[in-house]
């Protein structure tokens, strides 16, 4: 995809590579409308509140990113990289989400029975995971916060942590493990 900007727009970022926040705030401002523009048309029918949270994520993974541009390298398809990256990860949340919506739920059949008995509580303690996972080495507790939370791919969270896939792939494994152990009561080793 070429666009009448890009060599602008590869300008723009190179300096604000260099800590030109003009440039960049420029950028962002002209990068904008046509991120929504292609997010709209990839994105299909889904409704334009999806469309504009993922033209959001997109802006958030430059941000997070823009150190990794090759300013000797076109913008647009770095961007159009991002782009993918961000409207695969909203279908995977889009198919999540409808797979855990109830149908029998909606006023078709009728609304659930008010008298109904709670949902049973998730086991484990929210606070509790948290603290186990700020007590991870920094690398486990980055891996684990980028790979299982913000459910970032593989190749995105070797980008924003600078770690080989493979790196990342057993610093996720040793965090599970070591959050497992600590979950369950027992003792862990957490250089292991």
């Amino acid at each position: 995809m070429t666009v009448a900007g890009d060599s602008d727009w590869s300008a723009m970022m190179r300096a604000a590579q260099g800590g030109d926040s003009r440039a960049y705030a420029a950028l962002l401002t002209e990068i904008t409308p046509v991120l929504r523009r292609v997010v709209r048309r990839r994105w299909g029918g889904s409704g334009s509140a999806d469309a504009e949270d993922v033209v959001q994520d997109v802006l958030i993974s430059l941000h997070s990113v823009r150190h990794t541009y090759d300013p000797a390298r076109p913008f647009m398809p770095w961007l159009m990289a991002i782009v993918s990256f961000r409207l695969k990860d909203a279908g995977r949340k889009a198919a999540r989400r409808s797979v855990h919506e109830r149908s029998e739920w909606s006023l078709e059949h009728g609304l659930p029975d008010a008298a109904a008995e709670p949902a049973p509580e998730s086991p484990g303690d929210s606070e509790e995971l948290r603290r186990a996972i700020a007590s991870l080495p920094d690398g486990q507790r980055r891996a684990i916060e980028l790979m299982k939370l913000e459910e970032h791919s593989l190749k995105e969270a070797a980008a924003v942590t600078g770690m080989s896939v493979g790196a990342l792939k057993v610093a996720v494994h040793r965090g599970l493990k070591t959050l497992r152990a600590v979950l369950a009561g027992g003792k862990h080793d957490r250089n292991r």
